[in-house]
């Protein structure tokens, strides 16, 4: 099992100092990577269930946060949850993820798509909020093209994006694609995840029946495209005092790994919670068997 931190913009904004102080303490005891969530724009009333959000809640760009993050760290992987794909031009997010994975030295590897669920948001964005969706399928699409693309360039048509012969360097360090996974609430997620995503990371308030169903689900789009289902990976939400049994219990339900947060605004307790944690489950140690 792999652990990993959110940053939790309601708690810590977008603060820098206490933004570094928490991807450092992460990084020293021995998390896998630091989460970063995205929102391109508040407005009053905009609601997720029925959970109204704060619309001067500071949402810092992920990207940028994340490279800051990265020039103050040394090995902590860098990940989203979730970046809304539909409101990035692709050719334009390709440089950037390949920018921040080099100048990383390889750590952009957990980067998490979404489609958004604020109509507010899309609007604001100049997407119909109807199509997200289908954008979103093509921005993968495109997203992997021009990370394979070589001198040549390489070309695409579709229903939101063209282009012909285009080149996008940097590359990813060592490979020619960025990992990709999806995060999501849906069954329509799930599918996408599994037809075109390298894992899945679902929301947090689902039912144990219908979890079950969308990892099928997942799985077996995976499978129907082609895609090994060995090195798939599921990724889900946990609470910063669960409990080993619990630990146990999503690791037979398939789950590859675990994102807590801390549970306070308090920056000296954040850190506690964060040891604490490390400590019950022996992070600092496999973090330093973990090859470099």
């Amino acid at each position: 099992m792999k652990f990993a931190v959110s940053y939790s913009t309601p708690f810590f904004g977008a603060d820098p100092d206490r933004l570094i102080d928490y991807a450092r303490h992460a990084e020293r005891c021995g998390f896998e990577a630091l989460y970063l969530p995205e929102h391109i724009a508040l407005y009053p009333g905009a609601t997720v269930g029925p959970m109204e959000i704060t619309p001067t809640l500071p949402y810092a760009d992920p990207l940028d946060a994340l490279s800051f993050v990265a020039a103050a760290t040394n090995k902590i992987l860098l990940g989203t949850a979730v970046l809304l794909l539909p409101y990035h031009h692709p050719v334009v997010l390709a440089k950037r993820l390949a920018t921040i994975d080099v100048l990383s030295k390889g750590r952009m590897r957990l980067l998490t798509v979404g489609l958004g669920i604020l109509p507010g948001e899309a609007q604001a964005a100049g997407v119909d909020f109807g199509t997200r969706g289908r954008r979103a399928d093509e921005a993968i699409e495109v997203l992997r093209l021009l990370w394979s693309g070589g001198a040549d360039g390489v070309s695409f048509k579709g229903e939101f994006f063209r282009f012909e012969n285009l080149c996008s360097f940097p590359k990813p360090v060592g490979s020619q694609q960025l990992p990709i996974h999806v995060g999501g609430s849906s069954r329509a997620a799930a599918r996408r995840a599994g037809f075109r995503g390298d894992g899945y990371f679902p929301g947090g308030m689902l039912g144990p029946v219908e979890r079950g169903n969308q990892l099928e689900i997942a799985r077996s789009a995976a499978a129907a495209a082609g895609r090994s289902t060995e090195t798939f990976e599921y990724t889900r939400w946990g609470t910063i005092d669960m409990p080993l049994e619990r630990v146990e219990s999503l690791a037979a339900q398939g789950v590859t790994r675990i994102v807590v947060s801390a549970s306070t605004a308090d920056p000296e307790l954040a850190r506690d919670e964060l040891s604490t944690f490390a400590e019950r489950f022996g992070l600092a140690t496999a973090s330093a068997d973990r090859p470099r």
